[in-house]
């Protein structure tokens, strides 16, 4: 899920046509990409293909309801973490704190300056990316949101399972394949993690993107077996098309080391630690790190795709 461009992306969710074409006049002329459109219904859908940085939503929609279009977007996985400017024309309290309340992260009343649109745009996509440090790659959440999203709901006594998620041979993989294709394989293991939690799982469940082929998903203790489970399933349905017609019927894939021998890898599979302070006390990120590469440690002694499942009782 990379960017093609540099240019920072903005997803424009509005009826009117006059007003779309102002907002994207000013926003091209300050070096944004745009998307336009003027049916709020397809907005899920229009987002995860433009994967936009930011979204602007009117406030006021003949077909959909801006409230209720936010909501929508906290609910996705592709679009819970975007920022949300709220476009109205309407300056009562009340109706900010009800977009507030839907999920907007910020309002703007028509009619705007058009520097100031793009200033708080700017200053939103600056703090999110600050805030969440995505993995640039994928669009998951990095290193740091995954530490804080762990000790918070360890803060709050949550009980909850996270699923550490690896490609086994994927090094083996690159090295045949190149960086390239690794890097497809990567994002067909987010969208597959996206597609199955998003069907699934529960909506503040959390998905991350570790590094490299390293991925991290909690959800709560009663759906990590199953959502495991159809992950791999996924994952091993799809992984295929990655290969060539030769090595895929093979069953493994032939290389040759730098001393000309001959090195025989298996397929692409993964590896998925649970970790859960379901029957056991968890009081730290770093625990569970810890039980979680002592549980990769013995999936990996394993053929295939598998999940392991951390049952010990404290």
């Amino acid at each position: 899920m990379g960017r093609d461009t540099l240019k920072e992306k903005v997803l424009i969710v509005d009826d009117d046509p006059l007003v779309t074409k102002i907002i994207k006049d000013t926003l091209d002329k300050a070096d944004f990409e745009t998307a336009v459109l003027h049916d709020p219904s397809q907005a899920l859908d229009v987002a995860k293909s433009f994967r936009p940085d930011i979204i602007l939503v009117d406030r006021i929609m003949p077909t959909m309801d801006g409230c209720e279009l936010c909501r929508q977007f906290r609910n996705n996985h592709y679009t819970a973490h975007l920022p949300i400017l709220m476009l109205t024309s309407r300056t009562d309290t009340a109706d900010k704190i009800a977009g507030f309340e839907a999920g907007a992260d910020d309002y703007l009343c028509k009619p705007f300056e058009p520097l100031e649109l793009v200033a708080r745009l700017r200053a939103h996509i600056r703090r999110i990316n600050q805030e969440r440090q995505t993995n640039p790659l994928t669009g998951l959440y990095g290193n740091p949101a995954v530490e804080k999203e762990i000790k918070e709901r360890i803060r709050k006594g949550q009980k909850f399972s996270a699923l550490y998620i690896d490609i086994d041979n994927f090094k083996a993989y690159n090295d045949t394949y190149g960086f390239l294709q690794g890097d497809e394989v990567i994002k067909f293991l987010a969208e597959t993690l996206i597609t199955v939690f998003q069907e699934n799982g529960n909506p503040d469940d959390f998905l991350g993107h570790i590094g490299g082929d390293d991925f991290i998903a909690i959800t709560t203790p009663d759906r990590a077996e199953k959502i495991s489970s159809l992950l791999i399933q996924s994952f091993d349905r799809g992984i295929k098309k990655f290969y060539s017609k030769d090595d895929w019927e093979r069953g493994f894939v032939l290389t040759i080391d730098r001393r000309g021998r001959e090195q025989i890898f298996p397929l692409l599979s993964l590896s998925i630690a649970i970790v859960s302070n379901e029957h056991r006390k968890i009081d730290s990120h770093w625990l569970v790190s810890e039980i979680a590469a002592e549980l990769k440690k013995y999936a990996k002694t394993f053929p295939g795709s598998i999940y392991v499942k951390d049952r010990r009782e404290a």
